[in-house]
């Protein structure tokens, strides 16, 4: 087993031949790679089902479901990495084209950042779509997964083929492995933590290189007055219960007050009810005190509006107006997503020019920020900060950009 220091090592002496492969190169390795998965789906679910028995009892069953793959499942893998074999190669784009009045011709140029090294917990998947965004972006590639996927992780990199020395995984799963990768100064260009809130503030807060705040979601949808409650109960339902454990699933409900004595009743059969009488896990809702006067649930308390439950939990908060549903977001939120239910247009033109998140919407789920839905093929994580990059980080995400400049013997 190579040692994380070897790894980085060697990532880094792939660098000049990963940033200058051709297009036509990268896509057919990205399409081999989808076939093996596929090819050996049955190798890859059987090394997943030990991950998932060991962890089973140790963390909760929507945790087992992050954890879980399906042949299904593999195949939205695989046909990620062929949507990605189809995008444009970013590498080699001229963004911009300026010609001085010497005769110099500038041009700022998309170049890869050199090597990457995500360091994600519990969802297989991320293997695949993290090699893929590497390979794709020209970057050399360093795959550090958690402990509970470990075996998961492993074998879709043995299925998958991945090109050697260009995407490495570290087998090494212990805290000395991630604090490597870490202080990697020399050897890791951009850090991409990906997975619970503990993570991604141990790598923004011990990094010593390059990091990306990404995914802790603590999102928001605001029911306005003017709001299609059959529209929001569909919007609410999907965003929270459609895959609980992802960072993109609601975790705060926020109703107008001129509405709420109609609407949450409704909520509350949607989502409590309606769910248990179907045999689905109902949803416990959190109520602040002017909510729990109309339905009934858990009394919330002083962090329910500061938790990314990941689980079938909801906080519920009445407001006075648009503005106050604002000022409750600039305070609670993580920077993920929000939406706004409405038929006002002035609202929702405020809602989305006030509400500084990476992604907010108007009538629509907030299920849909991701790499696919937003047809980047997929992601490397969602950047939660504005610097470099923000929201789901697809391929351009993954490059920088140089200046070069073309003369004809000019001089200063």
């Amino acid at each position: 087993m190579k040692t994380t220091l070897e790894i980085m090592r060697s990532a880094k002496s792939a660098v000049p031949a990963v940033s200058a492969a051709p297009s036509e190169q990268k896509n057919q390795a990205l399409l081999l790679m989808a076939d093996c998965l596929q090819t050996f789906s049955e190798e890859i679910l059987k090394e997943n089902a030990l991950d998932v028995e060991e962890a089973r009892g140790t963390v909760s069953d929507v945790m087992i479901d992050r954890l879980s793959l399906t042949k299904e499942r593999i195949d939205a893998m695989a046909d990620g990495i062929r949507d990605v074999a189809g995008l444009p190669d970013p590498v080699g784009r001229v963004l911009e084209r300026i010609q001085r009045p010497n005769g110099l011709i500038i041009e700022k140029t998309a170049v890869p950042l050199g090597v990457i090294a995500i360091i994600y917990e519990s969802r297989p998947n991320v293997t695949s779509d993290a090699a893929a965004l590497a390979l794709k972006s020209g970057n050399a590639g360093i795959l550090r997964a958690g402990r509970q996927s470990r075996r998961s992780a492993a074998s879709i990199c043995r299925a998958a083929g991945l090109p050697r020395e260009a995407v490495q995984l570290v087998e090494d799963t212990s805290r000395e492995s991630a604090m490597e990768l870490m202080h990697g100064v020399g050897y890791i260009d951009l850090l991409i933590p990906r997975g619970g809130a503990g993570l991604i503030r141990s790598c923004t807060e011990n990094a010593k290189v390059p990091c990306i705040q990404t995914g802790t979601g603590i999102c928001h949808i605001y029911v306005d007055d003017s709001a299609d409650q059959k529209m929001a109960l569909n919007i609410i339902e999907n965003a929270k219960t459609s895959r609980p454990s992802v960072c993109n699933a609601a975790e705060v409900l926020l109703v107008h007050r001129s509405v709420a004595d109609e609407f949450l009743p409704k909520l509350a059969g949607r989502l409590v009810d309606e769910r248990a009488a179907q045999g689905n896990i109902p949803v416990e809702l959190h109520l602040d005190p002017q909510a729990a006067k109309v339905i009934t649930g858990e009394k919330a308390g002083s962090a329910d509006f500061d938790t990314e439950y990941l689980d079938y939990k909801m906080g519920v908060k009445v407001v006075d107006s648009v503005e106050e549903a604002i000022a409750h977001i600039a305070a609670h939120s993580t920077g993920h997503s929000e939406a706004i239910i409405t038929e006002t247009k002035a609202h929702a033109d405020l809602f989305t020019r006030m509400v500084d998140s990476a992604a907010v919407y108007v009538n629509a789920s907030t299920r849909f920020t991701d790499g696919g839905e937003f047809g980047l093929g997929c992601e490397m994580g969602i950047s939660t900060q504005k610097l470099h990059a923000r929201g789901p980080m697809g391929l351009q995400e993954l490059t920088t950009y140089k200046y070069i400049i073309h003369g004809s013997g000019q001089i200063r």
